[in-house]
This record gives structure tokens, C-alpha cells and sequence, in this order.
């Protein structure tokens, strides 16, 4: 059980782990090290290429493929058995090539960074690999610094973390060593506990160090990771879908047998066709076509700067229901911005994005320029003076990287696009004195020689430098501050916060004291309040639009407060009229079956732990939603891998978060993830097409050879003619479809899935509509010349069935657009394959070689006169279901297009 050390006495935390404030002695540190292990978290497990290929065949489908191709080896069909297994070996192959693609390019994305931390040994100061760091340690906590381990705070210096890493939340946290009641606090309110992995921005301390590894908070988060897995939704479909094909194949197959037997036949040739018809019900090119079209999904997923870990992971994007966004890194930048400064009774607006150092200012609406507006200038030149944070710009990052406090990191930028430098401004009015910022006092004052007289600068809250202030400027001038200027003031606070801008105050004093301490602070003039907000991803609003549009709910999930919460989910998109929001208190207060009803009309969730994360994601999949979860910090993990697809963003995101994310967008562009649901269903509807001609052959042909033996034919096609059709027709055309160009309007309106198997009702329909006419056709042509001269009717039933599929293929093109409609050309690999499957049909009937083994005879131009527009027949019908369903002349049709449409 984890101990809340965030209760306990500083002098009850030190005298618990043996230590003192001189540190450990080096022989306890070695000791300890050597028993407790090292302050590092567990490197994940690198698969290797044999275990990701090997993985590869854990499908069912596969599985009833292996068995399909033994049953056709003890037939002695030796060829159409290798067939079999070099499709299954191609299968595997693309899939290990695409994921260890993947995979590589995950671990150049790593920043293998060797941090170091400050340890007190022996009452020294050493500098140590954060690795050796050991519970009961005293490490310094300084200003740019990442936090080695899990600590109880002994004393500060103004300290402030960045946490949002671990809390969600994007403003620096206070620290400070005052016990703290309440052992079930949430860690972002634990403000005298520090963290691994998060960052000092400001001030120094120093802290005992009471868990390493993966007993840090960071750790125990890693660790829930491997405990949830969910399995893809295209995985479970195909798993039932495989459990239908081996019940349909026993039934049709025992059906078969005993009808073969009744009629006479002889047991070898009906077990033979027996078998070769069940490998066809059985699709074999399924697994390799759904392989090819989720690597070309990804593959144009890649182009979009997102990185696929799993093939099925698009796919599953594309089912996405509910897609729930982080706030921090994710909806916003995680960079503070000045957005409006009120000054002498005006509002100023400040543009630019994040903490580049350019951006418009106006007023009322309307360009000024700051040289215009001395008022605004003295604003700037407040900032300039009083901001200590660096900014810079990191190339080969592409972006800007903060040293101190996002705070004054904003102020900066803002003084530098009024026109003021920060190094310029302290050549001309050197420091000469400064009280850091601190929580208790609430502002940070700089004292500068301007003039050779003391002027000083306070920025800090706004409640506690209206305290100090005496005087406020107004038409260039101070005068005395009054009751209605504080009034004022107040208002234009209340306005600002309202809309979840943090507020800052700027005040100054002209003649200060040389001596500055925070008790000297007084008299001030007060000058402004400055409005910063964390600047929202510029793509995000519209994003949210189209992600609506195509029937896919956005919510956020932040660990802010439900005001700031409440006004970027609105400003972004997200949160409308009516929707509801859902604090952490509130969440913890409902049993898992009131929020799985509560979740429907909620797009808000504010004041949120990892573990409700966790909760809320269980909650959407008891409502039945396919739910996507986006995030970058280490507070992400878990619920990017429980979610049932991971989106991680590639340069903000920690480490942590891209291993546990199943896509990673490089550039953390929110808008990739849209394209993706649209890839995803691009990928769906192909493996769809790919499905209707697999199984509507299929079906076709276990009707001819029933239809056939029911009225009391012989076999009217032959175990070997089968198989011919399955690899070698079907074979080329099935790959082909896969290559369909994507169909418009994938992104108007909900999806509609089935609820658990690829094969849907509309799907089983058109099914049967194909396979009739497939039977009808080959049985009529069949009977008559089975008397006649048998190898012909085996030839002329082989050769229907084989053009049925040729027309077939371009029927299974689209399921409401006409094939009169569509450009022939807009796939150029079917017209290749039709070609090809053409001419080897032709060689299976005119080449003396195959016409041994498929018992085939030459036909004449005659009887390819009769077979052709009989097997066009199967184009007019499902022309005339398309038809039927556009126009709703069938209001069945109608309604199952509707509801597809839907």
C-alpha cells in the first residue's frame, strides 16, 4: 500500500527512511541501491521480428486456412496446398514488414537524454545519474531541472513545478513543505509532494526522496499499462466472422456429403468436392486482401506524418464512435499567450501564436501601432523588465522551447511584440534588485536603475498587487486609486477569468526604495491587467466540425477546473449549448452504471485523475461506443491503451505515451486523427466490397453443385475446376477490389457498422441476389449437355461460372452508385485484372496442358454467344436493387439503403 506521505510531518518523512539533512552516507546509498534496484522504469520489451511474425498468424481465420489447406493435400491436390501456405507466408511477411517498420521508427522517435539530479551525501552535494537516486535521499530541486524521483518536500525558494505531465493540468504548481490533510488527495493537489518526470520552472528546494522506480507515481502508471489490452474491433469481427464460416462450412459440408451419397455418388469424388467446397465458402484471399488494404492505409496515413504501430489500428479509427481528447498538449499547445491587456480604461487584443514574438495589435476591432499608444508601450516595458523566463526556438524540434515560468515566458514574448527586448531593456535599466515570486505574497518585483532613480516593477495576481497600489494610470498620468477604480478593475478581472483567460496585474513606482524587500513593496501605481490563455491548436475548432459531421463525438478530458474547462472546450468546438459537464468529485460519486447513462450528453470532463480516465473509457464501451483516445503526457498512458485505439502526439508527447499509443502523430497535427477516421472507413468499405465477392462466389457455388444434386445431376464441376476458380480468378479479382479508389461522403454522418459481424443485413442480401442468378445461369446451360458429353458441361458450368465472377467483380465496386456511372478506369487494377483472369480462363479451355488437369474441352464462338449474356445477368440484378433503392420503389430496398446511408 502506497503511504500518503503528503500527510506527514517533514521531521516523521526523514526519520522514517534513516536519513538526516545531510543526506545518506555512501555505503547506505550503495546498499539500498543494490537491494531496492534502480530509479529507473523497466524498458519495454523490444518484440523481435520472429515474435511479430509469428503473431501474425494468431487469427482464427487463419487457423481454419491451415486446416483447408491439409484437407486439400489429402485430396492430392499438392499445388492448391502450397497455394494456400504461400498466401498465408506473403500474409505474414507484409504484416511483420509494416508493424517493424512501425517499430523502428518508434525508437528513432525516442530521446535516449541521460538526466541527472542533485544528491546530498555525507552533508556534499553530488551529482548523480538519476538511476542511483535512492529512497531516503535529499536531492535539490533548481529552476530547469526534471525531478528524479517521487519526494516529500523539506523547503523552498519561491518553488513551482510543471506537473501537467502527470496532472493534465497546463499552469505551474506552488510548492511549499506544510503538511497536508486528506490521504486520498489527488496528486495535483499534493502541493508539498514532487514528482518523477516533471520539471522545476521557478525557484529551488529541496526534498526526500520517497519512492524510485516503479514505485513512483509515474511507475505505478507504467505498470497498469500491460494489465488492459482490448482487442481490436476488427480483430473480434474477424474471430466471429471465422466462428460463422466453420458452422456454415460443417453444415453445407455434412448437407453435401449425405445428398452426394443419396444420389450415388461415388465417396472419393464427393468428398473431393465436398472439401474443394468447402475451402470456397472458406475465403483464403481474405487475410492477405484486409493485410494489403490496412498497409495501404497506412501507408497513406504515413504521408499525413502519422505513424501506424498496428495495421488494425486505422481501421479501428475508422469505426471510432467517441473520440476523447486531452486538453493539455492535445486541444491546446501548452503554451501560454497574452490574448488582451486592459490598461487606463482601454482593451488592447494581442494576436500571434504561442511564444513566437509576433502577432497584431488592436483596439476596438482596429490595427494600432503600439509607437501610437504610450500606455500600452509602459505595458510592454513592465513585462520586459519583470519577465525572467527564456524563450527559444528549437529547430529540430520545430518548436519553442521554455526555460522558468510559462508565466513570464508569456509576458516576455509579449513585451518583445510591443517592441521591447529584454536584454536591450536591462542594458539601458540595470537590476539592482528583486523579490522572487512566492505564493504567499503573490508577485514578483524587479527594481531597476531608470534615470538614476529606483523604478519599480510588480507583476503578480491581481488581488495582490491591487493590494499594494495607492495610485492607477490614467491619461498618462497617475492619480489617487479609488473606490470606483477598484470596482473597475474588479469587473474587467471577473470578465476576463469568466472566459478562462489567466490574469496577471502590472504595477510600478517611480522613486522606490534602494532596499527592496516584499515589506517595501508599497505605494504603488496600479498600470494593468494582462489576460494569457494557453493557446488552443489553431485546426482544433474545425476539426471538432468535421469529426461531428461525420457522427463522431469529441469530449475533453483535462485536469483543470471546470471553468477553464468549460471555456476551451467551448472556444474549441467541442462543448455546445445544452452539453453537459462532469467534474472528478462528481464522477467518483457514480456507480459504473449511472455513468455509463450519465457519459451519453456529456463533452466536459473537468478536474479528472488517470483513474477516471480509466472509468470513463469503461463507461463509453458499456454504452456500446468504439471509443479513441488521444493524449501526450505520462497521465495518458493507461487510457491510451485501454481506450480502443491510442492516439499519442509524436513531439509534445512523452515517452511513455507514444509506447502505450497505437498511432503517433508526428506532428502533432490534431487534424491528422479525422483523416484517419476517414482512412479507417475507406478500409472498412473496401474489406466489405472484398467480402461481398468472396462470399457471393462462394455461395454461387455451393448452390450449382446442390441445385445440381437435388434434381438429380451429377457433379456439374469438378474439385480441381473449383479450386481453379478460387486462386486463379478469384485470386487476381479480390486483390484488385482491394486497390478501389475511396468512395466519397465517408465523412457525412454516422457509421454504420454492424454490431458484430463484418457481414451485415444489406451485405446478406446482395449476397443472395449474386448467388441466384450464379445458379440459376450455370444449372440451365449445364443440364443441357450433361447427357450429351460431359466434359463439355463440366467446361461450359466451369466457364458461366467463371465470367459470373468477372461481371461480379464490378458489381461488388459500390453499393449504391450504378456501374454505368462509375469511370472503368478509376480502377486501373481491376481493368488489368479482368484482363488477366480473362486470358488464363482461355488457356484453361484452349490449352491442351490445363485441359488435362481441368478436364476441359474447347468451346466455340457459339456457345461464349450464349454464356456471356446469361452471366451478365447478374449485373441487371443488382443494377435493378440499386435502382430500387435510390428511387424507393421497394420500400423494403429503400428503408435498408437508409439505413446504411445513415
Amino acid at each position: 500500500m502506497t503511504i500518503p506521505w503528503h500527510t506527514k510531518e517533514t521531521t516523521d518523512v526523514i526519520a522514517a527512511f534513516k536519513t538526516s539533512e545531510n543526506g545518506l552516507d555512501a555505503a547506505e546509498a550503495a546498499r539500498r541501491l543494490k537491494v531496492e534496484g534502480a530509479n529507473a522504469l523497466p524498458e519495454p520489451r523490444v518484440e523481435g521480428l520472429v515474435s511479430i511474425f509469428l503473431r501474425q498468424f494468431k487469427s482464427p481465420l487463419i487457423y481454419i486456412l491451415f486446416v483447408a489447406s491439409a484437407l486439400i493435400f489429402v485430396i492430392g491436390e499438392l499445388a492448391d496446398s502450397l497455394i494456400i501456405l504461400a498466401v498465408l507466408l506473403f500474409n505474414a511477411l507484409m504484416g511483420t514488414i509494416q508493424e517493424g517498420r512501425a517499430q523502428h521508427t518508434l525508437r528513432a522517435l525516442k530521446r535516449y537524454v541521460e538526466t541527472s539530479a542533485t544528491v546530498v551525501r555525507e552533508g556534499h552535494d553530488l551529482v548523480l545519474p538519476d538511476y542511483e537516486v535512492v529512497r531516503g535521499d535529499i536531492i535539490h530541486l533548481r529552476e530547469g531541472e526534471k525531478v528524479a524521483a517521487d519526494a516529500r518536500v523539506l523547503s523552498v525558494k519561491n518553488l513551482r513545478l510543471d506537473e501537467a505531465s502527470i496532472t493534465g493540468e497546463s499552469e505551474p504548481t506552488d510548492k511549499s513543505p506544510e503538511r497536508l490533510p486528506g490521504e486520498n488527495m489527488p496528486a495535483g493537489d499534493q502541493h508539498n509532494m514532487v514528482f518523477k518526470g516533471t520539471h522545476v520552472v521557478a525557484g529551488r528546494g529541496r526534498a526526500v526522496v520517497v519512492a524510485t522506480g516503479l514505485t513512483t507515481l509515474i511507475g505505478r502508471i507504467a505498470a497498469e499499462i500491460p494489465r488492459v489490452d482490448p482487442e481490436p474491433p476488427l480483430a473480434g469481427d474477424i474471430r466471429r466472422l471465422s466462428r460463422a464460416i466453420l458452422a456454415v462450412v460443417a453444415l453445407v459440408s455434412a448437407a453435401l456429403m449425405a445428398l452426394g451419397l443419396y444420389r450415388g455418388e461415388s465417396f472419393v469424388d464427393i468428398f473431393a468436392a465436398v472439401v474443394s467446397l468447402a475451402v470456397s465458402i472458406i475465403p483464403e484471399g481474405l487475410p492477405i486482401v484486409i493485410t494489403l488494404v490496412l498497409a495501404g492505409g497506412v501507408w497513406r496515413m504515413s504521408k499525413r506524418n502519422a505513424l501506424v504501430k498496428r495495421l488494425q489500428a486505422v481501421e479501428a479509427l475508422g469505426q471510432a464512435t467517441v473520440i476523447a481528447v486531452d486538453k493539455t498538449g492535445t486541444i491546446t499547445k501548452n503554451e501560454l499567450v497574452i490574448r488582451e491587456v486592459w490598461t487606463e480604461g482601454k482593451v488592447f487584443s494581442v494576436g500571434g501564436i504561442g511564444y513566437a514574438p509576433e502577432g497584431e495589435l488592436r483596439l476596438a476591432g482596429a490595427l494600432v501601432d503600439a509607437a501610437n499608444h504610450p500606455e500600452l508601450l509602459l505595458v510592454g516595458k513592465l513585462a520586459a523588465l519583470s519577465a525572467d523566463a527564456r524563450v527559444s526556438y528549437v529547430e529540430s524540434e520545430k518548436r519553442w522551447q521554455v526555460v522558468g515560468d510559462p508565466t513570464e515566458a508569456a509576458l516576455r514574448v509579449f513585451a518583445e511584440k510591443v517592441g521591447f527586448i529584454k536584454d536591450d531593456a536591462l542594458r539601458e535599466s540595470p537590476l539592482i534588485g528583486e523579490v522572487p515570486f512566492d505564493s504567499k505574497h503573490g508577485f514578483h518585483a524587479t527594481l531597476n536603475k531608470v534615470e538614476k532613480r529606483n523604478f519599480l516593477t510588480v507583476e503578480g495576481a491581481p488581488e495582490a498587487v491591487l493590494a499594494h497600489c495607492t495610485q492607477i494610470r490614467r491619461d498618462g498620468q497617475s492619480r489617487p486609486l479609488r473606490s470606483a477604480d477598484r470596482a473597475e478593475i474588479e469587473a474587467v478581472l471577473a470578465d476576463m477569468s469568466a472566459r478562462a483567460l489567466r490574469v496577471t496585474a502590472s504595477a510600478m513606482r517611480a522613486n522606490a526604495p534602494a532596499l527592496l524587500t516584499p515589506a517595501e513593496v508599497e505605494g504603488l501605481t496600479f498600470v494593468a491587467l494582462t489576460g494569457m490563455q494557453d493557446v488552443l491548436r489553431s485546426e482544433v475548432a474545425q476539426v471538432a466540425a468535421r469529426a461531428r459531421a461525420a457522427g463522431v463525438r469529441v469530449v475533453m478530458i483535462t485536469g483543470d477546473h471546470r471553468l477553464t474547462a468549460h471555456a476551451i472546450a467551448r472556444e474549441a468546438g467541442i462543448w455546445r449549448e445544452g452539453d453537459e459537464i462532469l467534474t472528478g468529485p462528481e464522477l467518483d460519486l457514480l456507480p459504473d452504471e449511472a455513468l455509463a447513462t450519465r457519459v451519453v450528453g456529456v463533452t466536459v470532463f473537468a478536474r479528472m485523475s488517470p483513474g477516471h480516465k480509466l472509468r470513463i473509457i469503461k463507461a463509453y464501451r458499456q454504452h456500446g461506443e468504439i471509443i479513441a483516445m488521444t493524449g501526450d503526457g505520462v497521465n495518458d498512458a493507461s487510457s491510451l491503451v485501454a481506450a480502443d485505439l491510442g492516439v499519442a502526439m509524436g513531439i509534445l508527447g512523452t515517452e511513455v505515451a507514444k509506447e502505450a499509443a497505437d498511432i503517433i502523430l508526428l506532428d502533432d497535427d490534431f487534424g491528422s486523427i479525422v483523416s484517419a477516421i476517414e482512412e479507417g472507413r475507406n478500409i472498412y468499405k473496401t474489406i466489405q466490397k472484398v467480402m461481398l465477392y468472396l462470399f457471393s462466389t462462394g455461395v454461387g457455388e455451393v448452390l450449382v453443385i446442390m441445385g445440381a444434386l437435388a434434381l438429380g445431376y451429377p457433379l456439374p464441376i469438378l474439385a480441381a475446376q473449383i479450386i481453379w476458380l478460387n486462386f486463379v480468378t478469384d485470386g487476381f479479382l479480390d486483390v484488385a477490389l482491394a486497390m478501389e479508389p475511396k468512395e466519397p461522403g465517408l465523412l457525412e454522418g454516422r457509421f454504420a457498422k454492424p454490431k458484430r459481424y463484418l457481414v451485415n443485413a444489406l451485405m446478406s442480401r446482395r449476397i443472395a441476389l449474386m448467388a441466384l442468378p450464379m445458379m440459376v445461369g450455370t444449372l440451365l446451360l449445364f443440364v443441357q449437355y450433361v447427357d450429351a458429353d460431359m466434359e463439355k458441361a463440366w467446361t461450359i458450368a466451369l466457364t458461366t461460372l467463371a465470367v459470373f465472377q468477372w461481371f461480379n467483380a464490378w458489381n461488388c465496386r459500390s453499393e449504391r452508385t450504378s456501374l454505368f456511372r462509375m469511370s472503368p478506369f478509376s480502377n486501373g487494377y481491376l481493368v488489368g485484372a479482368t484482363a488477366l483472369v480473362m486470358t488464363l480462363h482461355l488457356l484453361a479451355v484452349y490449352h491442351p496442358l490445363l485441359q488435362g488437369i481441368l478436364h476441359t474441352v474447347p468451346l466455340t464462338l457459339a456457345e461464349w454467344l450464349v454464356i456471356v449474356p446469361i452471366a451478365a445477368s447478374v449485373i441487371v440484378v443488382e443494377e435493378l436493387r440499386k435502382l430500387a433503392g435510390q428511387r424507393g420503389i421497394f420500400r423494403y430496398w429503400g428503408r435498408a439503403q437508409v439505413a446504411q446511408a445513415a
